[in-house]
């Protein structure tokens, strides 16, 4: 694809999604909101503009894409929707599905990718344990090798789409010990005997189901294994760089729409005579805005230029975790400056700066915490 191409799909891309945002999820985000869901049918209506399909082989009912036209996808989506709620669960199958593309059996991936891609079925990605937090290597849930099947028991937390996923990929340890060389990937059915799901209720992102996970000895065929037994932290590791990059691009979004609505506000909103903008304060906050906007958005183009060169080493992977940082702080600066500027209406539900001040914190911890991003980045430039 030559840039000139590659400039006009974005451009069409971007264009389709923000009408789809605009009109089918921002008008009822409020709505679903209040309601803790949003309805199923939204899968089947973004899958069929492509939306679900986007960086998926063609055989699967996807359409192969690179992350220069994936990335201002998620942004646009975050943008115009405003709702993170929406995206977390409507895409979740971006970080659910990846590990099942690459590692499951032909059959499998024939059974289940294609479902997914057409909205008729939920993906869902389970790591997350009570207690354990950002230490992915020290997870406790077990998977026991019993003839034809695996004997799974333990919990997962904080699983975006664990109330309604068809399938959930799922890391379990399959050997005695600890340690990253014990895990492995499972996928699990949803109906599985044995597993119970509970609702967790949340600060933001309400109309996503996000759900605690326990599996009480719950038989998995075998041919669900992914990859090989053993190898499931690399998977999840690599896995890990894209749900950051996805996270980083709707972070700038967000940004957007909290500079959207921010300046909208000031124009129009009367103050001492004259309108909000006028005074100097609030012209400087905008641009305040604008310029961490601008900034972050010029390193997520370089990043994702150099991930479709090719690019996966440590200098990589350190600048994807330091750009989540980035982008979650951007989000979060706009977000507080929105409210401000809103002043009393900032803290009023249904605006969008006040959802975006709330859910702004999940997007600072998931994926990998602020913390855990800053230390992944020093081991991979050898500051350590």
């Amino acid at each position: 694809m030559t840039p000139d191409e590659l400039r006009e799909a974005r451009s069409a891309l971007v264009d389709t999604v923000a009408r789809f945002a605009r009109t089918e999820i921002a008008p009822h985000v409020t709505e679903w909101d209040t309601a803790g869901e949003f309805p199923r049918t939204l899968y089947r209506r973004a899958a069929e503009l492509g939306l679900l399909g986007l960086g998926y082989p063609e055989e699967y009912g996807g359409t192969p894409a690179p992350l220069a036209l994936r990335l201002p996808v998620w942004r646009a989506l975050c943008r115009y929707g405003t709702s993170g709620g929406v995206q977390a669960s409507l895409f979740s199958h971006n970080i659910g599905l990846p590990p099942v593309v690459l590692l499951a059996r032909d059959d499998v991936r024939q059974a289940v990718v294609p479902p997914v891609l057409a909205g008729e079925q939920i993906a869902a990605l389970a790591i997350t344990e009570p207690g354990g937090g950002s230490d992915v290597a020290q997870l406790r849930t077990t998977a026991r090798r019993e003839g034809d099947d695996y004997v799974v028991n333990g919990e997962k937390t904080f699983i975006t789409s664990g109330m309604r996923a068809d399938w959930i990929t799922l890391a379990v340890r399959t050997s005695e010990g600890k340690g990253a060389p014990g895990i492995s990937l499972l996928l699990v059915p949803g109906d599985s005997k044995g597993l119970s799901r509970s609702r967790l209720d949340k600060m933001g992102w309400l109309c996503s189901d996000t759900a605690h996970l326990r599996f009480d000895d719950v038989r998995v065929p075998a041919r669900y294994l992914l990859g090989e037994e053993g190898q499931g932290f690399k998977a999840i590791m690599a896995n890990f760089n894209g749900e950051r990059l996805g996270l980083a691009a709707g972070a700038i979004g967000y940004a957007e729409a909290c500079l959207d609505e921010a300046l909208a506000w000031a124009q129009q909103r009367q103050t001492f005579g004259q309108p909000l903008v006028a005074h100097q304060v609030i012209r400087h906050k905008l641009v305040d805005m604008r310029q961490r906007i601008c900034a972050t958005s010029a390193w997520l183009e370089d990043v994702a230029a150099r991930g479709d060169a090719g690019e996966s080493g440590g200098d990589w992977v350190a600048e994807v975790c330091t750009l989540k940082n980035q982008a979650t702080q951007t989000m979060q600066f706009c977000a507080d400056a929105g409210v401000q500027i809103l002043g009393g209406m900032g803290f009023m539900r249904g605006t969008v700066c006040e959802r975006i001040y709330r859910e702004v914190k999940v997007v600072t911890i998931g994926g990998g915490t602020e913390e855990i991003m800053k230390e992944l980045a020093a081991r991979q430039w050898g500051f350590v």
